[in-house]
C-alpha cells in the first residue's frame, strides 16, 4: 500500500519527465474558477490518464507520459461540466453556470455516505439508515474518529479539546448542558457532520482537538416544496419524534422553514467502587428522564443582485425534562468488608432549556475574485433547574433509618453573546489573500441556590452555600491568510491574534479570596501548509498550526458548591488556558485512501482531579496538568467491493502521554488507543438497500486520570424507497450486543474508582420520510455565521 512515508517513490516521481497540457479555468467575466476539477482521458475508450484541481489563479498543469489523441473534462461546482479535444496549450476556458444547462432537470445523484476531503471528512447522516431517529449526541458516538466519554465530553485524535458548531457556529453550552441539548436535536433534522482536525488560520484559535460543525438540513430546490418525518424508537422506554419542513425558492429570494418535535424517556446507569480512607463506597445509581423538546428554524435569503446577497436566519431550542434518581451505596471497612451502612439517595430534578440564535449575514462577490461577507450574531442561552437530593442513611441488617439530611438546588443561568464579523478574499501575486477580524461579547450570570430541608421538610435558603458568579468575556481577533498555487505545489500561511479581556465577579455572604478575577492577554496563533500533486494518483500534503482551549465559565467561579453527600465541586478562578501545537502530514492515493499521521504538544492541559477532604468526601476541581503529547495514525478508504456493495473503513492508532506533579501526587499516564470503524451499504433492488456499521475502541485514557476498557459496537438496519423514490421506511437497530457501556478505573490522590456505567444503547428504531413538491436543483448559499469563538465553555 502506498503510504504517507513514502518519500524516496516521491521524489522519483518529482523527477520523471513528462509532456504537459494546460490552461486556465474562468467564469463569465474572467473570475478564477480555484478547485475546478480537470481531468484527461484517452479519447479511443475514455479511461482515464490524469486529473487535478485549479489553482487560485484558475491555471492549471496536467502531465502525461504518451503522445495520443486525448478529450480535457472540466467541472466545477455550479457550473456546467465541459469536455474537450485535449492540446499542449488549451488556453483560457470559460466555463457556463449550470442553472443554464440544468432547467427543468431533476438530481438524483447520491452522496456517498463518507466523504474524505483535503481539509475535512465529511458524515452524510441524512443516507445513513442506522442514525434515523436518534439525536445529535449519538450521532458524534457513531462519528468516524469521535469518541463520547462517561461524562459526555467529545474527543477527537486523543484529545477532549473539541469546539462543537450548529450550522457553522458553536454553542457556548458544556458540560450537562451541552449534552442536554445536543439530546433534543433529532439525527432526521441534521444533514451531515463535518470533522475538521486541523483549521487554518481562518477558523477561530479555540479546539486544540479541532472542530465537529453539525449541519441541519435546509432545502435547496426551486418553487414551493417541503419535507415531512416521523419516527419511534425503544429501547427500555418509547420515544417518539415528529416535523417537516416548507420552502420556496426563485431567482430573487429563497425563504425557507422548519419544525420538529422530540419526546422521550431514557435510562442510564453508572456503578462506581471507591476505596478511601480504609472505607469501601460501592455505589449503585440508575437515573431516569423525560424531555419533551421544540427546535425551529426561519430564514431568508434576497438576492439583491448577482453581486450581493442579504439574508437573515433564526433558530430556536425549546426544551422541558424531569429527571429522576435511584441511588444505593453500602459502605464498609476495607479490612473486615463488612457493610456498617448504607447511604440511599433518591433524588429528582426538573428543568427548562430556552435557546434562540439570530443572525444577520451580508455577501458580495464580483468576478474578479473579490469576495466580502460580514455577519451580525445574536445568541440567547437560559437554563432553569432545579433538583432535590434527600441522603438517607440506613442499619443494613433491620433497615432501620440512622439519619437523613435533605437538600435542594435551584440553579438559573443566563448567557447572553453578541459577534460581528467580517471576512474579505481577493486574488493578489497570483495567489488568493484572505483576510479578516472578529469582535465578540458574551456574558454568562450563573445564580447557585442552595437549600436545606427542615424537620417539616420545608426548603430553607442556605445563604453560606449560596453564590451568585457573572462572567463576561471580550475577545477581538484579526487574521491573515495567503494561499498560491505553484505548479504541482500549493501554499498556505496565515497568522491569527486574538486579545483575550475577561472578567469573573463572585457574589456570596461567604468571605472567599478571589472574588473578582480580570485577566488581559494577547495571544498569536500561526498556521501554514504545503501540498503537492506528485502525480495522477498521489498527493502529499504538511500542515501546522497552534490552538487555544480557554476555560469553560462555570470553571472559573471560585465557590465551593455541595453535588451529593459525598461529593463537592470547587472552581479554579487562575484556570489557565491550554495551548496546543499541532503538526499533520497527509498522504492521499487514488483521491480516496487517506494516510495521515500527526503529533500534538499541549501544555496546562485541563483535567478534573478527584481528591479528599475531611474524611470520606470528595473533591472536584479543574486544574492544569504539565503537559500532555499525543501522536496519531489514521487510515481511512471509501471503496466498493461490487456496485452493490460499498465500504467506508476507518483505522485510528493513538499515543497519549499526561505527565504531572502537583501537590505530592504525580502523574504518569500512557497508553495506546486504537479505533476501528466501518460502514457497509448494501443497494438492492426494486428500491431496497441496507446497512451495517461496527465501532471499536480499545482501551485508553480519559481526562488524564481515567483508565477506561474496551467500548464496541455494531449496528444494522435496512431501508424501502417508494412513491417514486420520494417516500422510505427504514428500521434499524443499534449495538445489537449491547457492548457500548463504558469501564474504568481511576487511582490519582489516595483515591481508587472502578466505574461502569451505559445508557439505552440498544434500540429498535422506524423511521419514516416524504419529499413533497418541486425537486429541481438550485444550489443553495453557504454561509458560516458569526459566532466563532464563544465555544462550548458554559456550564
Amino acid at each position: 500500500m502506498k503510504c504517507i512515508f513514502s518519500l524516496l517513490a516521491l521524489l522519483g516521481v518529482l523527477g520523471t519527465k513528462a509532456q504537459t497540457i494546460s490552461g486556465t479555468v474562468t467564469a463569465a467575466g474572467g473570475k478564477p474558477l480555484a478547485s475546478a476539477t480537470v481531468a484527461l482521458y484517452k479519447a479511443a475508450d475514455t479511461s482515464l490518464l490524469k486529473s487535478g484541481v485549479c489553482g487560485a489563479d484558475g491555471s492549471f498543469s496536467l502531465a502525461y507520459q504518451t503522445p495520443q489523441a486525448m478529450l480535457l473534462r472540466i467541472s466545477a461546482i455550479g457550473y456546467a461540466d465541459t469536455l474537450l479535444p485535449a492540446n499542449a496549450n488549451m488556453g483560457a476556458m470559460v466555463l457556463q453556470p449550470a442553472a443554464q444547462t440544468l432547467a427543468g432537470v431533476v438530481v438524483s445523484a447520491k452522496k456517498p455516505m463518507i466523504e474524505v476531503k483535503a481539509d475535512k471528512l465529511i458524515f452524510n447522516v441524512e443516507n445513513s439508515i442506522n442514525a434515523a431517529g436518534g439525536n445529535a449526541l449519538e450521532l458524534l458516538r457513531k462519528s468516524p474518529g469521535v469518541l463520547v466519554d462517561k461524562d459526555d465530553n467529545v474527543i477527537m485524535g486523543g484529545k477532549n479539546g473539541v469546539v462543537i458548531y450548529i450550522d457553522g457556529k458553536p454553542t457556548p453550552l458544556a458540560g450537562t448542558d451541552l449534552s442536554a441539548y445536543l439530546r433534543t436535536v433529532n439525527s432526521n433534522d441534521v444533514e451531515l457532520i463535518e470533522i475538521i482536525t486541523n483549521p487554518s488560520a481562518r477558523y477561530d484559535a479555540s479546539g486544540n482537538a479541532g472542530i465537529i460543525n453539525i449541519k441541519l438540513k435546509k432545502n435547496k430546490n426551486f418553487g414551493w416544496n417541503g419535507n415531512v418525518n416521523s419516527g419511534y424508537a425503544i429501547g427500555i422506554f418509547p420515544k417518539y419524534n415528529v416535523g417537516g419542513g416548507v420552502n420556496y425558492r426563485n431567482k430573487k429570494v429563497n425563504f425557507f422553514s422548519s419544525y420538529s418535535i422530540n419526546k422521550s424517556r431514557n435510562q442510564s446507569f453508572m456503578n462506581l467502587y471507591r476505596l478511601q480512607n480504609d472505607s469501601v463506597f460501592d455505589q449503585r445509581s440508575t437515573f431516569t428522564n423525560r424531555s419533551l423538546a421544540h427546535n425551529a428554524k426561519l430564514g431568508a435569503d434576497f438576492f439583491i443582485t448577482k453581486k450581493q446577497t442579504l439574508g437573515v436566519l433564526l433558530n430556536g431550542n425549546f426544551s422541558t425534562g424531569t429527571a429522576w434518581g435511584n441511588s444505593s451505596t453500602p459502605i464498609s471497612a476495607q479490612n473486615t468488608k463488612d457493610v456498617n451502612r448504607v447511604l440511599v439517595a433518591n433524588s429528582s430534578s426538573s428543568s427548562q432549556r430556552n435557546n434562540i440564535t439570530a443572525n444577520i449575514n451580508y455577501r458580495y462577490a464580483d468576478t474578479l475574485g473579490r469576495e466580502l461577507t460580514v455577519d451580525a450574531d445574536y445568541g440567547s442561552y437560559r437554563v432553569q433547574s432545579d433538583g432535590v437530593v434527600p441522603n438517607v442513611y440506613t442499619n443494613p441488617a433491620t433497615g432501620q433509618v440512622l439519619s437523613r439530611t435533605t437538600f435542594g438546588t435551584i440553579t438559573p443561568v443566563n448567557i447572553q453573546l453578541y459577534s460581528l464579523k467580517a471576512d474579505f478574499v481577493q486574488n493578489l501575486w497570483k495567489g488568493v489573500l484572505t483576510s479578516g477580524f472578529k469582535v465578540s461579547v458574551v456574558k454568562t450570570d450563573n445564580d447557585f441556590q442552595f437549600l436545606n430541608y427542615n424537620a417539616a421538610n420545608i426548603p430553607v435558603r442556605d445563604e453560606n452555600l449560596s453564590n451568585r458568579f457573572i462572567y463576561t468575556e471580550n475577545i477581538n481577533a484579526f487574521y491573515g491568510q495567503y494561499t498560491r498555487q505553484i505548479n504541482k505545489w500549493n501554499y498556505q500561511v496565515g497568522l491569527r491574534a486574538e486579545q483575550t479581556n475577561s472578567e469573573g465577579d463572585l457574589t456570596s455572604a461567604v468571605s472567599i479570596a478571589n472574588r473578582n478575577v480580570k485577566r488581559n492577554y494577547l495571544d498569536w496563533f500561526p498556521s501554514a501548509g504545503i501540498s503537492v500533486q506528485a502525480n495522477q494518483k498521489n498527493n502529499y500534503g504538511l500542515s501546522y498550526s497552534r490552538r487555544i482551549d480557554r476555560p469553560r465559565y462555570q470553571d472559573l467561579n471560585p465557590f465551593e458548591s455541595r453535588i451529593d453527600e459525598l461529593t463537592y465541586q470547587k472552581g479554579n478562578p487562575f484556570l489557565r488556558p491550554q495551548y496546543t501545537h499541532i503538526v499533520e502530514l497527509r498522504h492521499t492515493f487514488n483521491y480516496s485512501l487517506t494516510s495521515t499521521l500527526s503529533y500534538s504538544a499541549v501544555q496546562d492541559v485541563f483535567a478534573q482531579v478527584t481528591d479528599t477532604i475531611e474524611g470520606s468526601r470528595n473533591f472536584l476541581q479543574q486544574r492544569n496538568l504539565a503537559s500532555q503529547q499525543v501522536l496519531s495514525a489514521n487510515v481511512s478508504y471509501p471503496f466498493n467491493i461490487a456496485k452493490w456493495w460499498g465500504v467506508y473503513a476507518s483505522a485510528n492508532l493513538y499515543y497519549q502521554r499526561f505527565k504531572a506533579n502537583f501537590e505530592n501526587a504525580g502523574i504518569n499516564l500512557q497508553a495506546f488507543t486504537a479505533t476501528l470503524y466501518q460502514q457497509h451499504t448494501f443497494t438492492l433492488k426494486k428500491g431496497w438497500s441496507a446497512e451495517v456499521s461496527s465501532y471499536y475502541n480499545s482501551p485508553g485514557i480519559w481526562g488524564g486520570t481515567y483508565k477506561t476498557k474496551t467500548i464496541w459496537g455494531v449496528d444494522a438496519g435496512i431501508m424501502k424507497k417508494f412513491w417514486n423514490d420520494n417516500a422510505n421506511l427504514k428500521l434499524s437497530v443499534t449495538d445489537i450486543g449491547f457492548t457500548y457501556p463504558w469501564r474504568g478505573v481511576n487511582d490519582f490522590g489516595g483515591l481508587y474508582i472502578r466505574g461502569n456505567g451505559g445508557w439505552e444503547s440498544r434500540q429498535f428504531r422506524i423511521n419514516f420520510s416524504c419529499r413533497l413538491g418541486n425537486k429541481q436543483v438550485k444550489a443553495a448559499r453557504s454561509r458560516n455565521t458569526g459566532l466563532d469563538d464563544l465555544k462550548e465553555r458554559a456550564d
